[in-house]
């Protein structure tokens, strides 16, 4: 059975994005959660990943680190789950699309690192969080208007771009 490693979903987006796309993708697997910050942290996951980080997929003797490669991983072993889009354009956009959230907007991270748990409005005032916000919104309204009918996410039903985009 598959093993997911990760922090706590409600602080670590890279943790909570393959969370989600095992779940929606209705794909069995356990999940040992890792808390950050204590004195034994890097040594428990250490145990785990061979990076140091998480999240870390274990499937028998393989570990993929990474929640970009965890994703990949997955939708070559489960390419009927509807992990991507399966027409080529839009597959190839919304794996674009999960690349630059993966790689990118740096001042909002840095802004507004993920607590699912903070109620409340945060007033963004530096340009390159506005920046970042505003590119957020274009690849949503993008996503959404070249989309397929009969659909509520960014390429009609839930995929792994929609995983990548949640925490924000």
């Amino acid at each position: 059975m598959l093993h997911l490693i990760l922090a706590n979903k409600a602080y670590s987006s890279w943790s909570m994005r393959p969370w989600l796309v095992l779940r929606a993708a209705g794909i069995d697997f356990e999940e040992t959660v890792i808390a950050l910050g204590e004195p034994d942290t890097a040594a428990r996951i250490g145990a785990w990943s061979p990076s140091g980080l998480v999240p870390a997929l274990r499937d028998g003797d393989l570990t993929v680190w990474d929640s970009l490669a965890i994703t990949e991983y997955l939708a070559e072993h489960y390419p009927d789950r509807g992990i991507w889009p399966d027409a080529p354009g839009a597959r190839a956009r919304a794996r674009s699309v999960a690349a630059e959230m993966h790689g990118g907007f740096m001042p909002l991270r840095q802004a507004l690192p993920m607590n699912l748990r903070v109620k409340g409005t945060v007033p963004l005032a530096d340009p390159a969080v506005l920046q970042a916000v505003g590119r957020v919104v274009d690849i949503w309204t993008t996503c959404l208007e070249a989309g397929p009918q009969g659909g509520d996410f960014l390429f009609g039903p839930f995929c792994a771009a929609d995983a990548f985009y949640a925490p924000v």
